[in-house]
Formats: structure tokens, C-alpha cells, sequence
């Protein structure tokens, strides 16, 4: 287990650039906090640290954003919206998650049972009294 503490979105953001930039192909991080805790900015900094440099965002409605301009493809996906977990076979999750990239999974918990051994989580918590911009991020 791995314990970061930010005080910033900046510094949230760097705690995600050194995932990228230790990435390999294959792996697959899921990715857990409530809203506003600050998952798009710590999956921007991992973005990059694989040399994405476009625009990441929530792929909210889309259930998974494919970004292949950096060292190894990265496929992140949101998957707060699937109601039935055959959605994900649809999509064709496999080819993503058993793919040459890495994957990052919001809200994960609900797709548990896809999940392969081996995932990483990360839970990114706030605590108000250490001030607003706090955050505890949780590698397991």
C-alpha cells in the first residue's frame, strides 16, 4: 500500500503523472472517490505521464475515452452510468482490459465482478479539516 497526500490539484495531478509515467501494458488501475474528489485531474496527470497530450476528460457518457498519442494507449473509462453489467460487453470491454494499453476504471465497484486480479486501487479521499485542497490518495 501506497499513501500520497496532496494539498493541491497540482500536486494531485503530479500523484497521477508518476503512474503514468511508471505504466506498463496491461494495467489496470481502478479508480474510486466521491464526486468532486478530484478524478479527472488525478487521470489528467497520468494521461501525462504516458505523453497524452490532449484533452482529457470524465468519459461520463460515453462509458470509455481510447487515447492512443502517448507511449502506450490508455483507455479510461466511467462506468457510473452502466445499469446492466452485459453494457460492458458491448462496448467490448475485454479488448480494453486484456489489450497492449492501460486502463483506468471510475467507479468500478459497480462492474466488480469484470474485474481482473491483479487491478490496482486507487481511492483519492478529501478531509476538510486539513483544508480544502486536501486530498489522501490511496494506492492498494
Amino acid at each position: 500500500m501506497k499513501c500520497i497526500e496532496t494539498n493541491s490539484p497540482e500536486e494531485t495531478f503530479a500523484a497521477g503523472r508518476e503512474i503514468g509515467l511508471s505504466a506498463k501494458a496491461g494495467d489496470i488501475y481502478t479508480l474510486n472517490g466521491e464526486l468532486g474528489v478530484g478524478k479527472t485531474v488525478f487521470t489528467q496527470g497520468v494521461a501525462s505521464g504516458l505523453g497524452i497530450t490532449e484533452h482529457v476528460n470524465s468519459p461520463t457518457f460515453t462509458i470509455v475515452q481510447v487515447y492512443e498519442r502517448g507511449r502506450l494507449p490508455f483507455y479510461h473509462f466511467d462506468v457510473y452510468r452502466i445499469g446492466d453489467i452485459e453494457e460492458m460487453d458491448e462496448i467490448g470491454y475485454e479488448d480494453y482490459f486484456y489489450g497492449d494499453g492501460i486502463c483506468m476504471v471510475e467507479w468500478a465497484e459497480r462492474i466488480g465482478e469484470l474485474i481482473p486480479e491483479g487491478a490496482r486501487n486507487i481511492t483519492i479521499q478529501k478531509d476538510l479539516d486539513k483544508g480544502f485542497d486536501y486530498r489522501k490518495i490511496v494506492i492498494t
